[in-house]
């Protein structure tokens, strides 16, 4: 099982390093004239995320839950997450963050996995949520955060993001209507 503590621990560091990003981009978006929205349901996703490996631990650790034979398959999910984990930090650069921090009148991103898809850094938790405990067969972690996730997504957070973008930026001229695929820019 050293395995999975060393990716749980590479994981664990993976989100220390972006909290400390997110930090850091807040400040600077702070001085520039930004602010916070959704405030009241950030520390829910920050619990979500907690549990989320609380549960993935307790499954494989206490319940003894262990590699699935086929777990090169959700491995290749989960680096292909990574992969677009990444592109999202370094296309969104100070702009990224872990909050729903709005700029007034700055310019969507529309650059690197955003000409394909409006909520990338999404798609990323998601398909970690479902390839982490995949591979390890932990399936009720699988199942549970996963429905999770996608309910606070979907009915909170997606729609306070786009909401404060429209309100704040270029968001709702330069993606067209569509919640997921944004139309190409002219």
């Amino acid at each position: 099982m050293t395995g999975f503590w060393l990716l749980v621990a590479f994981v664990g560091a993976q989100r220390l390093t972006e909290l400390i990003i997110a930090k850091k981009n807040e400040r600077w978006m702070r001085e520039q004239g930004g602010y916070e929205r959704g405030a009241e349901h950030y520390k829910w996703i920050v619990m979500l995320h907690v549990m989320f490996f609380v549960s993935l631990a307790t499954e494989v650790a206490v319940f003894g839950a262990r590699p699935a034979f086929w777990w090169p398959l959700p491995f290749v999910v989960f680096l292909c997450a990574q992969f677009l984990r990444v592109s999202v930090l370094v296309a969104m650069g100070r702009y990224w963050n872990t909050k729903i921090m709005i700029l007034p009148g700055a310019e969507v991103v529309a650059k690197g996995p955003f000409r394909y898809i409006r909520h990338p850094n999404y798609v990323t938790v998601t398909l970690e949520f479902l390839s982490l405990p995949l591979m390890f067969q932990a399936y009720y972690t699988a199942l549970l955060f996963s429905a999770l996730n996608a309910l606070v997504l979907v009915g909170i957070r997606i729609p306070e993001e786009e909401k404060a973008l429209r309100e704040a930026t270029d968001y709702g001229e330069s993606t067209g209507q569509s919640r997921w695929f944004p139309r190409p820019r002219r």
